[in-house]
């Protein structure tokens, strides 16, 4: 059995964009799609058995019709082409009042054909063209349905934390039993939450103190085949390698934090094995994302934008990406470099978007005299002590003592203008 997992598709991101001209759109918008639709181009050429989508389809839980339109278009897709298709609902797709639905249940009240929509914690069956697949899906779970409750409005946060791991825990301990007792049917856990052991990308930071965090062990493991995980931005393997738990990581990059890190989707065979037992092979399967590029130029006080002009031209990695600048220079510099042709310079290299540019301007650095304790110094000793420190060349330094001693001569700065030049 073949199945593509992937996750956190985030339509309508529209930062680091513009308007298309030719769509009206956000340029994001269409870089999310693309990626989208390499996914499902795979899905139907490699005749997969199931796609696994494990939550965040939008960026808010009420995208605007535009996007709602290119999700659906493609969802229909995969549909029409016989391939199953489940849809977990994860936090960005939650309402906030419990009883409203969400931006993704319309596929279950029009009753698309093959798609499955999980919003609780349920055990259910697909049927695909390799025979059923166990499902148990765990869609995000927020603290609001035991807050709602009259005996927990005056509970801490920590135990009502601990009260709603144990109501996960002991519902997967459920559903884990029953899929046990179909031994022959591959099972699968979709989960969008966040794994302890898990690292997370660059939106760890809007996420701590919100998330409920769960062990490998509180997913009863051994009950499935594989772990699709969703909701943590960054594609790794969490934990021992049977049963793969892994999260396919999203689809494009969110910001800078997520530079570095491949984007894709992962697909699984699950098939027979070993004595007898099923055996479980994933691979990741790089999308070609909008690559995010941070420069960090150096610029020289004589043409500071010739030095950075010639940086850009050596990199080969600015055409067609996101791009942000670093550039080190001297207060001099600072005063002769223009940040709009920086951003001109850029836009002539190709770059999709010129992000923030950022002058890190070098102070020149105090120096402090070393005095003992009581020492006092008249100021041609103290012009004496800092040419030292400052490392003046010998000669150097008796040209400028010179001067000194002829604007000290009688407190007027007479004596400067006495010797002429």
């Amino acid at each position: 059995m073949k199945l593509l997992h992937f996750a956190d598709l985030h339509l309508g991101v529209e930062n680091y964009g513009r308007t298309d001209p030719a769509t009206g759109l956000s340029s994001r918008l269409g870089d999310f799609l693309r990626t989208f639709d390499e996914v499902l181009d795979y899905a139907i050429r490699e005749r997969v058995d199931a796609v696994l989508f494990a939550g965040d389809a939008y960026k808010t839980r009420d995208p605007n019709p535009t996007v709602q339109r290119a999700f659906a278009q493609r969802i229909l897709r995969l549909s029409r082409a016989g391939v199953p298709t489940v849809l977990l609902v994860g936090n960005h797709d939650l309402p906030n009042v419990v009883t409203r639905a969400t931006s993704v249940d319309i596929y279950e009240a029009l009753a698309v054909e093959r798609v499955r929509v999980c919003r609780r914690i349920e055990r259910f069956t697909v049927e695909t063209a390799a025979g059923p697949l166990q499902v148990v899906g765990l869609p995000w779970v927020t603290r609001s349905a035991l807050l709602a409750r009259e005996e927990y409005q005056a509970a801490s946060m920590d135990e009502i934390a601990r009260r709603l791991r144990e109501s996960i825990v002991g519902a997967l301990e459920q559903l884990a039993e029953e899929v046990r007792e179909q031994p022959d049917a591959p099972a699968v856990l979709m989960g969008h939450l966040s794994l302890a052991g898990a690292t997370f990308g660059s939106e760890q930071s809007i996420m701590l103190g919100q998330d409920l965090i769960l062990s490998r062990g509180d997913l009863q493991p051994a009950a499935f085949d594989y772990i699709a995980l969703g909701h943590i931005h960054k594609h790794q393997q969490v934990g021992p390698a049977e049963p793969p738990a892994v999260y396919s990581g999203s689809l494009e990059r969110i910001d800078f934090g997520e530079e570095r890190e491949p984007k894709g989707f992962v697909v699984v065979e699950i098939g027979p094995g070993a004595a007898g037992r099923r055996e479980t092979r994933w691979r990741f399967h790089p999308v070609a994302a909008r690559p995010f590029v941070t420069l960090r130029l150096t610029a020289g006080d004589d043409d500071p934008l010739a030095d950075v002009g010639a940086a850009i031209a050596g990199r080969g990695d600015i055409a067609g990406a996101i791009v942000r600048a670093f550039i080190t220079m001297s207060p001099e510099a600072a005063g002769r470099l223009r940040l709009a042709d920086v951003r001109r310079l850029l836009g002539e290299a190709g770059a999709a978007f010129v992000g923030q540019i950022t002058p890190e301007v070098a102070r020149a650095s105090r120096v402090r005299l070393p005095l003992a304790a009581g020492e006092e110094l008249d100021p041609l000793q103290m012009l004496d002590r800092w040419l030292e420190a400052q490392r003046t060349p010998p000669e150097r330094r008796e040209t400028l003592r010179r001067y000194a001693e002829g604007l000290l001569d009688d407190g007027t700065g007479r004596g400067s203008v006495e010797r002429g030049a």
